[in-house]
Formats: structure tokens, C-alpha cells, sequence
């Protein structure tokens, strides 16, 4: 084992070296297009056992599924598994998979455990110091496969998984990303809670190797605990695995919407914008009280452009798409109208006020001209 002060030097060298690996990718900060999925374990790993199934199986099938919403409902976003087969991946390899991707988010999907039969429900982390002894206890689990690889002190720099200090330097490598991770993490909890309707064990910190080296915001989800009767029966089963999987889909595309949507303001839709700006919108439906996105009557509808407004009265507006042009939200409203009639074009300033159509074609002309 390294001494400490050994380690904070490596740390610091390697955290320079990531910040400048993912320099190119910071320069869209806000883009979510390339996820990568990690099924932890595999192979000769097969991670928590009990009479009721493997992690390795039970994670494997969770990531296919989310995989498969992710494809069929945001066809802009590329996808990419670790593992799509039981075989054994190094931890550093599945960070190095994202790196090498440029992917902007990493998701590391596994299953608890528990000496007790008593503990349930679910629990995502993201890098940090082990706040309590419960917490390193679950690194120390989870670091433990790297004592099944080859030469594995020469490749994680003489770390030593049963050894608290080493973790010392983790949390320098995830705090750039530490508040987009501890977003996306709190959106699968509350979808755990909501959609999925399981217990909510909250979002917690601790020193997982697989998130060691990743350049870009990264969880690891615990789905569940194979030693509890009940929630091992549901985990196992195909019915579980499918609604766990669409609770962190609906967690992954509201936490896309949220950056884009921020990137879409930084990028000219504010007030001070330098050039005049305008955006448009179709608003297809008004409602007194919220539409689940998942709804039968949305089915039609590509879930990551509707956007929702609540307005004074109470009511609901939900809009459809964007465009900063007049000629494209026009060809995206043919199709909205097939199956909402009464849909319309709204247009919105820089300052994000409701204008007519045709002060908006006068700015969006204006700009233009620019």
C-alpha cells in the first residue's frame, strides 16, 4: 500500500490529466447524447448470490431493458453496454469504455446484500469519502471483484480495496461532475419511489472504483437487496427487472431534458442575449391537472420534446418540440396534428415571454440578417 501523501500526489496528477482528457467534451457541457450502461459483474464474478438468482443476471437483464427505452424512445441518444453477455470486465474497463466513448453520462447498475434478511429497498451513489461505516461497507463489496484480476495492484496504483485511506483520493476525479451526478442520481431515487414504487434508501457517497476514473457524471445504483425474500423475488423475476429499468429510463430522459434545457439558455434564449432570439413551440394540449408523459393519450408523441407549463390558474400547458425558425416548427406541427387537431405554433422571446407569431417572425428575420 501506497503512503497517503503518495496517494494525494498520484491523485492530483491523474485528476489534471482527466480534466484535460475531458476538456472537448466540457465544451458542450449540456449535451446528453452518448450514455453508457455498465451491468456490474459478470463472468467469473457473479457478484451477491442467494437461493433466489446472481447479481451478474439480475443487472444484465435491468440494462437491457433500460437500453431498449432508451432506443425506442430517444432515438438521438447512442447507447452502449459494458457487457451485453456474462463475461468478466475489469473495473478500470468499464470507466475506460466511457472515456474513450466521450460518453456524457455512466451509469453502473448493481444489486445489494445484506447478512440480515431484513434490509430493502434502493440506494444510488455517487463518488465521495464513505460518510458512514454502512457506506464503505458497500464500496469494500463492490471494489472486492478487483482482486480477481491480473496484476490488479499494478492497475489501480497499488490500491488496496479493504484499505479506507485509499479512497481519499476518489473524490478528487468526480467533484467537476459532482452536482450533475448528485442530479441524476436524486431523479432515479425519486422515480425508484414514484414509478417503480420502491423504498427510497436516498442517495449517498461513497468510493467505488468503477467511478474512479470516469470524465463525466457517473452513478452506481444499488436495485435492490438479493438477500431479502420478498425484494429477491421481485428483482429476479422479469416483470421487477423491466419497471426498475423504466424508473431509471424516466430518471435518465428528465435529467436530459433538464440539461438540454439548460444549454438551450445558455446558448442565446436569455434576456441578454447578444443577438435577438426566438423560440417556437407547439402547444398541442391544456389540462387542469398534470398528464403523465406515459399516458395512453401521448403514446403517439416522442417523449423528450414535450415540455409542460403551469400557469397562474392552475392549469397545465404542454407544449411540443422547438425550433428557432418558423419553417421548422411548421413541419413538425403537421404531425402533432394528426392526432391533436386543435394544436398550435406559440413563439417566446429571449426572455422567455409569450410574443405573437408575428413579432416572432420579425425578430427571427432581424436575426437573421445578423
Amino acid at each position: 500500500m501506497k503512503p497517503k501523501n503518495t496517494l494525494l500526489i498520484l491523485g492530483l496528477s491523474l485528476m489534471f490529466a482527466l480534466l484535460s482528457f475531458g476538456s472537448s467534451a466540457q465544451e458542450d457541457m449540456y449535451a446528453v447524447k452518448t450514455v453508457v450502461i455498465d451491468p456490474g459483474h459478470g463472468g467469473k464474478d457473479p457478484g451477491a448470490m442467494s437461493k433466489y438468482g446472481r447479481e451478474k443476471d439480475i443487472v444484465l437483464g435491468i440494462a437491457k431493458y433500460l437500453k431498449k427505452f432508451i432506443n425506442d424512445s430517444l432515438p438521438d441518444v447512442k447507447v452502449i453496454l459494458t457487457r451485453d453477455k456474462d463475461v468478466f470486465v475489469e473495473l478500470y474497463r468499464r470507466g475506460e469504455i466511457a472515456n474513450q466513448n466521450k460518453a456524457d453520462l455512466f451509469i453502473s447498475i448493481h444489486i445489494n446484500s445484506n447478512p440480515s434478511t431484513k434490509p430493502y429497498g434502493t440506494e444510488t451513489y455517487v463518488m465521495g469519502l464513505h460518510k458512514t461505516k454502512q457506506n464503505l461497507e458497500v464500496a469494500k463489496k463492490e471494489n472486492q471483484v478487483i482482486l480477481k484480476e491480473i496484476d490488479y495492484k499494478k492497475k489501480y496504483d497499488g490500491f488496496d480495496p479493504n484499505s479506507p485511506e485509499a479512497s481519499i483520493i476518489f473524490t478528487l476525479f468526480q467533484n467537476a461532475y459532482l452536482d450533475q451526478s448528485l442530479k441524476i442520481a436524486s431523479l432515479v431515487q425519486k422515480n425508484f419511489k414514484n414509478t417503480a414504487h420502491r423504498l427510497d434508501r436516498g442517495v449517498k457517497q461513497a468510493g467505488f472504483l468503477v467511478l474512479w476514473k470516469t470524465a463525466m457524471p457517473s452513478i452506481l445504483i444499488e436495485a435492490g437487496f438479493i438477500s431479502n425474500p420478498t425484494e429477491a423475488k421481485y428483482i429476479t423475476s422479469s416483470k421487477g427487472q423491466k419497471e426498475l429499468a423504466y424508473a431509471i429510463f424516466k430518471a435518465f430522459k428528465e435529467y436530459k431534458e433538464e440539461m438540454e434545457a439548460e444549454g438551450r439558455k445558455a446558448k442565446g434564449f436569455e434576456a441578454n442575449s447578444e443577438k435577438p432570439t426566438v423560440l417556437y413551440k407547439i402547444q398541442f394540449l391544456t389540462s387542469s391537472k398534470p398528464v403523465d408523459y406515459d399516458s395512453p393519450e401521448l403514446k403517439n408523441l416522442n417523449k423528450s420534446l414535450i415540455s409542460t407549463e403551469k400557469i397562474k390558474n392552475g392549469m397545465y400547458k404542454y407544449y411540443y418540440g422547438y425550433a428557432k425558425t418558423f419553417r421548422e416548427i411548421s413541419a413538425l406541427s403537421k404531425d402533432i396534428k394528426k392526432n391533436f387537431k386543435d394544436a398550435f405554433i406559440v413563439a417566446f422571446d429571449s426572455s422567455g415571454n409569450r410574443i405573437s407569431l408575428r413579432e416572432a417572425k420579425k425578430i427571427e428575420k432581424k436575426s437573421n440578417k445578423k
